[in-house]
């Protein structure tokens, strides 16, 4: 993913308004059309389109939205939103893995549809999945506007239904020697916790393995079985959308800043961010002004 000039940074950071059992819930009503922006969250994300059409870019890839179509992403994973007509209209549901446990889509733990690569997550392909999920997108609209008692579980139970609806014509991404099982993520769930506790400092393998009580190589097993990659890449999927952050938000130099995130100096925060971001700090953070 690369900044052009008429990207517009919305660095959001939700961890004070999400909980185990409270998602972020919004409706969103846009004008348009409107230049691209940038959002990142620690939160996971599931969108409908009901009205006008929007994009919605990853890293090398873009999925165009009309009305019924879906988009997934996963923690701390950048994203960008492009409106490409004169109003949108959509529904949004951000919440920690836990808003949703061990249910399974069929045969399969819901959280694979998320650690697949973005290009190869569950699209809508017909007519009638997409009049599915417009009922489904217009059913958590109503949840979400009266905010009535136990909209939080009306809203879960139409996120799964959701998520079973886009992956009973999917088939997940053969990965030789990925188990995906049922009960991985609660076993994970420590580690997590742990760096949502601590994220703006480096985790280290050992010490999400110990939270987990699971041996270094059982844990970075299971960790990216279940989050389709490493401990390592996720912490600093983490510690870079704090990094892009504070570049919007705060006046903290480089230098300050990778410090305060434990990266090994202002150099190494440089590249990664680069390599991550498709531009250097100082250009995200003028595009930002």
């Amino acid at each position: 993913m690369s900044l052009g000039p008429d990207w517009i940074i919305k660095a959001r950071r939700l961890e004070h308004m999400l909980s185990p059992t409270v998602p972020v819930a919004e409706m969103a009503t846009r004008g348009g059309p409107e230049p691209l922006g940038l959002e990142l969250h620690d939160g996971i994300e599931v969108g409908i389109m009901l009205s006008g059409a929007a994009e919605r870019h990853f890293q090398g890839y873009v999925v165009p939205g009309v009305p019924g179509d879906v988009w997934l992403c996963a923690m701390w994973e950048p994203h960008g939103r492009r409106i490409t007509s004169d109003r949108e209209e959509n529904v949004v549901i951000i919440f920690l893995p836990e808003y949703l446990g061990e249910e399974m889509l069929g045969g399969i733990p819901w959280l694979s549809v998320f650690a697949a690569p973005p290009e190869q997550r569950p699209r809508v392909k017909s007519e009638e999945t997409r009049a599915q999920v417009l009922t489904i997108g217009r059913e958590l609209q109503r949840e979400i506007e009266r905010k009535g008692h136990g909209w939080e579980t009306a809203v879960r139970l139409g996120v799964l239904r959701l998520l079973f609806t886009l992956s009973r014509d999917w088939t997940p991404p053969a990965e030789p020697g990925r188990n995906l099982r049922v009960g991985n993520l609660s076993r994970i769930m420590p580690s997590l916790t742990l760096l949502h506790a601590h994220e703006a400092h480096r985790i280290s393998l050992p010490q999400a393995a110990e939270a987990c009580e699971l041996s270094r190589s059982r844990f970075s097993l299971l960790f990216h079985e279940t989050m389709g990659l490493s401990f390592s890449k996720f912490c600093l999927r983490a510690r870079l959308a704090i990094v892009a952050q504070k570049l919007v938000t705060t006046e903290l130099s480089a230098e300050d800043i990778a410090r305060q995130l434990d990266f090994v100096d202002a150099s190494h925060l440089h590249r990664s961010f680069a390599r991550h971001y498709g531009c250097t700090p100082a250009v995200y953070r003028k595009r930002a002004r």
